[in-house]
């Protein structure tokens, strides 16, 4: 069974198998580390080893196949009970973990063991590895007032310029300080068993969300960081998004877990935003709002910035319960490009390949040459969506955005191009096939579905595939083009719709094979 080496930390290694399965491994598999057993009866294709030791040489093995790694060296390795954390869940563990942090040496590991520990807000730095154990628990102090409040953006005391602090949907927004954050910081791992709970059970976070003045803070912020590593960790329980990567470079997940209730609000699990450079491989998610949600800001950051969101890589992911399991958008107004999500598996979310944008995004808002391929959906409602009449924002229920009349196009017309969907099985469907609805003013560039099969559930709920105004419910419905160039049909089946499997509206050209 031939597997790669993906990532090696100092005390961790995570390893992916070379198949074309979703998620699971067609068949369970047992490894050996040094010819001792490890794993007994894997299931996924991503596994991780931890509790190695440093700038040691591990031969990993399945069946007759072997991967030789060496772990990381490190300046040295430090404990948090050291500098008086209690880890009880009681007591206030903050001042002993920031000092912790701020102890630890360059290129060191700061080592968290088995507890509880209950904490305000943490800041990390660079060079360092933050090694939670497995049943360490970084437990958020749920009372708000717990959490600064931080400006969106300060003016800089010497340039005419301004820094970014914090960020709500896209835009500058004066928010609460996140759980754990980091800025302008580098070479950051945080690995391990342990978990990340911001504690938003036990607290208000989720109450009367739509009326907050001040942002709730994310569960883990890096601002402007670049090469940071999540390997193992899971977080949970955030006031609202996990993990929120802010124009940022070479992030990456290996093996993570999200979780949260399947009712809590703004819960994405990740949503980087005009970063460069982000690969989620092996991870988990069921979370109350979208999985994976890339962004690129808000009309402002869009036209003053015009950084799109580039090079992402999903594969080998599981997303349960979410909104949509991977979404482009609503925030995308500096664009996005060079993105492929594949070997996939997408249960029980109520959209599948997600794609979401209107008129005001911007001319910079640019999405193009997006390729989903090798995915497996089960009791998706809806599995494909592009909608680029999301009703979003204060003024998304504006004729502006509603409106079918063809618009002049502008500083605030964005773009989708063209998007191909290959090798994909969606079973139990429910409201809609695909919904694919492109503005009249700037159609869809092409949509390319290959090798797909849909068959619905017999006894399908009615609801909307997209959020866009006067858009009536429906079930079982086929797929559905508008406003959009070139619609291209290979080997697809659509079982147990109502009426026609391909409705189309406004399309230039459709080709069916």
């Amino acid at each position: 069974m031939k597997f790669h080496c993906l990532y090696v930390s100092s005390v961790s290694a995570c390893f992916e198998l070379e198949n074309s399965a979703p998620y699971y491994a067609e068949q369970e598999y047992d490894v050996t580390v040094n010819g001792a057993p490890a794993l007994m009866g894997v299931r996924t294709n991503v596994f991780s080893l931890f509790e190695l030791k440093p700038d040691t040489e591990y031969t990993v093995s399945i069946g007759e196949d072997s991967v030789t790694v060496k772990t990381l060296s490190e300046t040295g390795c430090i404990s948090v009970l050291d500098f008086g954390a209690k880890g009880d869940g009681v007591t206030d563990d903050t001042t002993a973990l920031q000092l912790a942090i701020d102890c630890t040496p360059k290129g060191g590991r700061l080592l968290v063991p088995a507890g509880v520990y209950f904490t305000r807000p943490l800041v990390l730095k660079s060079n360092m590895t933050w090694h939670l154990q497995k049943g360490a628990i970084i437990l958020g102090d749920p009372v708000e007032e717990h959490y600064a409040i931080l400006p969106g953006e300060i003016q800089d005391c010497e340039y005419d310029d301004v820094h970014q602090i914090t960020s709500w949907e896209g835009h500058p927004s004066v928010g609460r300080q996140s759980f754990i954050s980091a800025h302008y910081a580098e070479n950051i791992a945080i690995v391990g068993e342990g978990v990340i709970d911001g504690n938003a059970v036990n607290g208000s976070w989720w109450v009367d969300v739509k009326k907050r003045p001040i942002a709730r803070p994310k569960l883990v912020w890096l601002n402007r960081c670049e090469n940071v590593t999540f390997h193992g960790i899971t977080g949970r329980n955030s006031a609202c998004w996990n993990f929120h990567p802010f124009f940022s470079k070479n992030i990456f997940f290996y093996n993570t877990a999200v979780e949260a209730p399947k009712d809590s609000p703004n819960t994405d699990g990740t949503d980087p935003e005009s970063c460069d450079n982000v690969h989620y491989i092996g991870m988990r998610f069921s979370v109350g709002d979208d999985a994976i949600a890339l962004k690129s800001g808000k009309m402002y950051m869009g036209m003053k910035y015009q950084t799109p969101a580039t090079n992402h890589v999903v594969r080998n992911c599981l997303m349960e319960y979410a909104h949509g399991a991977v979404v482009l958008g609503s925030e995308m107004a500096g664009g996005i490009k060079d993105f492929t999500v594949s070997q996939c598996y997408f249960k029980h979310t109520d959209r599948g390949l997600r794609i979401k944008t209107r008129r005001g995004r911007g001319k910079y808002c640019v999405v193009d040459n997006v390729e989903f391929s090798n995915i497996l959906m089960d009791n998706v409602m809806t599995p494909l969506v592009i909608n680029m009449y999301y009703y979003c924002d204060p003024d998304g229920k504006t004729e502006y955005v509603w409106s079918k009349e063809k618009l002049p196009v502008d500083d605030g017309t964005p773009y989708m191009g063209n998007f191909t969907f290959r090798d994909i099985q969606a079973t139990d469907c429910e409201w809609a096939a695909g919904f694919f609805y492109g503005l009249p003013e700037m159609p869809v560039g092409s949509v390319t579905i290959e090798n797909m099969n849909f068959t619905f559930k017999q006894d399908a709920s009615y609801g909307c595939p997209a959020m866009m105004s006067f858009l009536e419910p429906m079930s079982k419905k086929g797929l559905y083009f508008n406003c959009v160039k070139k619609v291209h049909l290979k080997n697809v089946t659509v079982t147990g719709q109502e009426g026609d499997y391909l409705i189309t509206e406004n399309v230039d050209e459709v080709i069916v094979e």
